[in-house]
This record gives C-alpha cells, sequence and structure tokens, in this order.
C-alpha cells in the first residue's frame, strides 16, 4: 500500500499537473519580472517578455541562470519581495567563491516542509514514528527541512544534527528512532560505529533512512541497509530550489518523483542548452514555480541525470528523475578521461572495500597523477607488506577496468582516513593550485 502525505497532488492526473504548472509559471515570470532587476535584465537582452510565456512550454525561450549569477547578485540581487516578507536565509556552504544566499517568506517554507513531509510519508513515516535528524543543523538546509517535515507528518522528532555519534547511537537506542535523516557517508559511519559498540542491526528499531546532501552508489546503498537493517532512500535537493524535498524516492525504491507541482524540471545539453527530450541523459535544469522570496527561473544545477514519465509502482504520477550521475562541472578529466568519483566507490564496494576513501589528483612534469586512498576494514589489514602490495595492485587493475585509466591504490590502515560528520571530502584536486 503506498503511502501518500498529499494524495491528491502526489497521484494527481498528467493533465491536472500540467493545469497547475502552467498557471504557477504564467503567474511566476510576471512576478519575477517586475520583482527581480536582475533577471529582468536578463530577460531584456534576450527579448522576452512576460507575456511570451503563456504555459511551460514556453519556458526554454527564458534565460538560465547560473551559479555564477547568484554569486554577481549576492546577497539581495535575486530578491523576488520585500525584506520584511522574508523570515529566514539558508546557505550553502560556499566551497568556492561567495556563499550562495536563499531567502525564504513563511509560505515558502511551509511549501518546502510539506516536500520533506511528503519524502518522510512515501518511505513509511506517520505519527508514531521516531524521526532522527542528523543532517546539519544552522545554514545548511537538511536539517531544517527534516525537522519541519517531521514536525508536519507529526513524528516525534529528534533536532540531533550532525556529529557526537556517542550521543547519537545513545538517543538512538534509548528513544527507539525509527527513520534516520543523514548523509549516506554519516549513516555508513554509525552503521561502523554501532557494529564497534556491539550492537547487531536487530539490535535497533530503525526501519528507513533517508540520505542526500552528496552522491552515493547501489553499492553503498546495500553496504548501508545491511549495516542497519533498514531500508535506505534518496532525497535530492539544493539550497538554490529551497533545499531538500524537490524529488525523493517512493517505498519502493524506484527513482525519485520530483515534485512536479513546486518546481519545473528540464534536462538540457551542457555544452549547448538545448532541451533534450525525455529519457535523455543531460543536466538538471530546474524552475521554481511558486517560491515567493527567491525564485529562480531556469536555474542550471550542473547535476547530470534522466527525466521519465513511465508510470511507477507506487502510484504517484510526477516524473521521476535518476540519481545524478555526477556532475557537469566536477568530472574530473584526467588524462583526457572522464573521471566519476561514483565509478570509483563502485568499484571499492564491489571488490569488497568500505566506503571510507579519498582521491587525490595532481600534476607533475605535466603528467596527471591519480591516487586512490582506501581504508581497510580490521579483518582486511594486514602488516605484511607483500599481501597488502596484492592487494593494491589487485584493486589498480579493477580501477583500470571501470575507468580506462590506472591509478594508484594506497591500501590505508583502518580509522586512519578523516570521518566526515557532514559531506564527505572525497575528492583532492591539486592540479587546480598550479595552473
Amino acid at each position: 500500500m503506498a503511502n501518500y502525505f498529499q494524495p491528491e497532488i502526489e497521484t494527481a492526473s498528467r493533465e491536472e499537473i500540467l493545469r497547475i504548472q502552467n498557471e504557477k509559471i504564467v503567474k511566476q515570470v510576471k512576478h519575477v519580472y517586475e520583482n527581480v532587476a536582475y533577471y529582468r535584465n536578463l530577460m531584456d537582452e534576450k527579448g522576452v517578455k512576460p507575456e511570451d510565456i503563456k504555459s511551460v512550454d514556453d519556458i526554454k525561450k527564458l534565460p538560465f541562470l547560473t551559479k555564477s549569477d547568484l554569486r554577481d547578485a549576492y546577497p539581495y540581487g535575486l530578491l523576488g519581495t520585500d525584506l520584511k516578507n522574508c523570515v529566514r536565509i539558508q546557505s550553502t556552504s560556499g566551497t568556492t567563491g561567495k556563499r550562495v544566499v536563499a531567502f525564504y517568506t513563511q509560505a515558502d517554507i511551509d511549501l518546502w516542509e510539506e516536500c520533506c513531509a511528503r519524502a518522510i510519508v512515501a518511505v513509511g513515516g506517520t505519527n508514531e514514528d521516531v524521526c532522527q535528524v542528523c543532517y546539519g543543523y544552522g545554514l545548511f538546509t537538511g536539517g531544517p527541512g527534516l525537522n519541519g517535515g517531521s514536525h508536519k507528518v507529526g513524528c516525534l522528532t529528534l533536532p540531533m544534527s550532525s556529529g557526537n555519534t556517542d550521543r547519537q547511537i545513545q538517543f538512538m537506542m534509548d528513544l527507539g528512532a525509527t527513520i534516520l535523516c543523514c548523509t549516506p557517508s554519516y549513516a555508513a559511519y554509525i552503521g561502523e560505529s554501532l557494529a564497534e559498540k556491539g550492537y547487531k542491526p536487530e539490535d535497533n528499531k530503525l526501519k528507513a533512512g533517508i540520505f542526500g546532501a552528496e552522491p552515493w552508489t547501489e553499492e553503498m546503498r546495500r553496504s548501508i541497509e545491511k549495516s542497519l537493517g533498514i531500508k535506505a532512500y534518496d532525497i535530492y535537493g539544493l539550497t538554490e530550489t529551497s533545499g531538500p524535498g524537490v524529488s525523493s524516492e517512493p517505498g519502493e525504491q524506484t527513482p525519485a518523483h520530483a515534485n512536479e507541482d513546486h518546481v519545473y524540471p528540464e534536462i538540457i545539453d551542457p555544452d549547448t542548452g538545448e532541451v533534450l527530450p525525455e529519457g535523455e541523459k543531460g543536466e538538471l535544469v530546474f524552475t521554481s514555480l511558486d517560491k515567493e522570496a527567491f525564485p529562480l527561473l531556469r536555474y542550471r544545477t550542473r547535476d547530470i541525470c534522466v527525466l521519465t514519465r513511465k508510470k511507477c509502482s507506487c502510484g504517484r504520477t510526477h516524473v521521476k528523475m535518476s540519481k545524478p550521475m555526477g556532475r557537469s562541472d566536477d568530472m574530473l578529466i584526467i588524462r583526457g578521461v572522464n573521471v566519476f568519483p561514483s565509478q570509483i566507490e563502485t568499484v571499492l564496494l564491489n571488490e569488497g572495500y568500505s566506503p571510507n576513501y579519498q582521491i587525490v589528483v595532481d600534476r607533475v612534469k605535466n603528467n596527471d597523477t591519480l591516487d586512490i586512498y582506501v581504508e581497510l576494514t580490521p579483518e582486511q589489514f594486514s602488516d605484511k607488506v607483500a599481501e597488502i602490495q596484492a592487494k593494491e595492485k589487485a584493486l589498480e587493475g579493477a580501477m583500470r577496468t571501470m575507468l580506462g585509466i590506472g591509478p594508484k591504490v594506497h591500501l590505508a590502515a583502518p580509522k586512519t582516513i578523516v570521518r566526515s560528520e557532514g559531506k564527505a571530502v572525497r575528492v583532492i584536486d591539486n592540479r587546480k593550485l598550479h595552473d
């Protein structure tokens, strides 16, 4: 039996979804044109007026927004309403350049929390559940989004934030947490820590985990499910379009449904900007259909994925999006070969290694180097150098088969790679320091 938070919207007919989208986009473009000078200038440059947008079919006429636009317009340049109407900001981690600051009216927060509530109910959450939220709170959207969604469902909410794993485990066991919300790398770490304390997967009351904010593979999903004794689900979002809950997987673990009554997704060719047909792989672009304070139109996410409207066994009718298959901007090009960190993770998990790894790319005498540091489990660790070297060679061969280039693999002792309690730092590209 499928679980819905707002069944009339989540299972609406295609015609009804289009009607909602068409009505909202006309209103939203007018709102943005009248209130956001930065975007109005982009539209004027392109020769597009609000009256040219009569339905979502006309979205392709609008200009794109990119992260560099958000930095150029920082802090208030993309604000779509008077500041007195705003009640909160959230912000990205700002690893490059200025932070992205997103603004919210109370209505924006309510809609965002409803999307997170849909995600919680989809995995079986009800007002009888105990929802442990270990995403970061504060500026990061993960904690506040799932916290609000959990309240809307009526779960008992444990607003743990990230870190302090001993306390996480104490509350999880003592209060009988049933739903865990955090990054996949932290879920893996919690599973590892529980095992170290002598707990078996059946000792906890968890039934589901809602994991996002970083890329993870199917192999990692299975590994987390085994260590925690749960079903693990993906949630997707970005600060620029509210936060987590833009899309999420249903109970059947089929691809995530995007909440099309609030966001309109497109897939484009990242090089030409041309809209691609359904089912083709390309860059994901989102238009916020009803955000008041920070209404982004045609925002380029840089995430590479596929959209499909194939019928879903869960009964939801909103478009399905694959898990991002990498990014159009942080894909590593090493010796002319495209390398995604997810490919490396897939090999490691297939070969029976832990998901604790780090990729270091450098340039020595104009040649790219690729070093992969992989942490061994205590069972795999050996102080016999020849044994470790043989394992490194075997792993290098498996990596070469997957990637098309040969990396240098370094097997490290247990607990030597720094654990992440937020987003895991998987890639260190030192070439950027030299260029």
